[in-house]
């Protein structure tokens, strides 16, 4: 009878411990998983870099002062820990020619991270040759990250995340407003039905809401963008530039980002950390200037008012809550 109820034991161990184990490691599992939906986002922002090789400086960009300026913006850049990309929203150089966008790779090549890019209205020129295929040629030659064929594409950076990158430049007319195609509308559209799940990213020049009016450089069709966008619940950022001033303005789930210019005052761009928790996503938005301050200085005296461009307080930092709609 002893013995019976040994092995009675015995097994009855086994079983416990079986169960255990089981449930030990299904727990592990959900775990990973957890962590990997909910692993953060950091990238940073840079706009409107205006780099000319040997340019003289203006009265209100620092373009003789542009390679100065994107180099210590690199730097800054390096010096990050944990990134995941680096976006530059548009005007990455100031004037159309091949020789300038040869002469500024060499100074993006020095980026540790990954790197993208939007089209901004003075980085094509209408009829010249530096057109939209021989620029996407240039920059994928150049960028081991960028291999994409068309100027509006999208990329998973992580788990649970979407960037999506738009062209809002036309390309027919001297102009610089923006708009939205109807074929690349249609195609924003499939993407974001993709991605209701997802935090979602959009980088894009020309901006959806402006950080102060200015009938000459706004997005067409803005509130048929805006819309579009404001229809889905999951939680949006949409990063801009164009206006060379931060503003940050919140609409539901929907987080808009006006990133001002690294050539003009007040020299800066942005470090932003995305966290997923839930149903929410924490937009933790950080403001890096330059170090090249005599470059600062003379930029701040090139402007009618500094504020309109730096914004308030709340407009360069802040931690931001973006919850889904329900």
């Amino acid at each position: 009878m002893k013995k019976r109820n040994k092995h009675k034991e015995s097994f009855f161990k086994k079983i416990v411990n079986a169960f255990i184990t089981i449930c030990l490691t299904a727990g592990m599992l959900w775990g990973l998983q957890a962590y990997s939906t909910s692993t953060g986002l950091k990238f940073v922002q840079l706009s409107d870099v205006h780099f000319l090789e040997n340019g003289a400086n203006t009265t209100f960009k620092m373009t003789g002062a542009s390679p100065q300026l994107l180099d210590d913006a690199v730097e800054q850049v390096n010096e990050q820990s944990d990134l995941d990309f680096v976006m530059i929203t548009g005007d990455l150089i100031d004037k159309s020619f091949e020789k300038e966008l040869k002469a500024v790779l060499p100074h993006l090549e020095k980026i540790n991270y990954p790197w993208y890019f939007a089209f901004g209205n003075h980085d094509r020129c209408i009829g010249g040759y530096l057109t939209t295929d021989v620029y996407l040629k240039m920059l994928s030659e150049s960028n081991a990250n960028f291999k994409f064929k068309m100027p509006y594409y999208s990329f998973e950076p992580k788990k649970g995340y979407k960037v999506i990158v738009l062209d809002d430049i036309i390309t027919s007319e001297i102009t610089s407003q923006g708009n939205i195609g109807e074929e690349q509308f249609k195609w924003l559209k499939k993407e974001l039905d993709k991605s209701k799940k997802d935090v979602v990213l959009i980088f894009m020049h020309i901006p959806i809401t402006e950080p102060f009016a200015s009938p000459n450089h706004r997005l067409r069709n803005a509130s048929q963008v805006q819309n579009l966008i404001e229809s889905y619940k999951n939680p949006i950022g949409v990063f801009q530039g164009h206006y060379h001033a931060a503003k940050v303005t919140q609409r539901s789930n929907v987080l808009y980002v006006n990133t001002p210019a690294l050539v003009s005052y007040p020299n800066a761009f942005r470090i932003v950390n995305v966290k997923k928790s839930g149903d929410k996503a924490i937009f933790e938005l950080n403001w890096a200037e330059t170090r090249e301050k005599t470059i600062q200085k003379m930029a701040k005296m090139l402007v009618f008012s500094g504020s309109i461009y730096t914004g308030e307080a709340k407009d360069r930092e802040g931690i931001y809550e973006v919850k889904s709609r329900r």
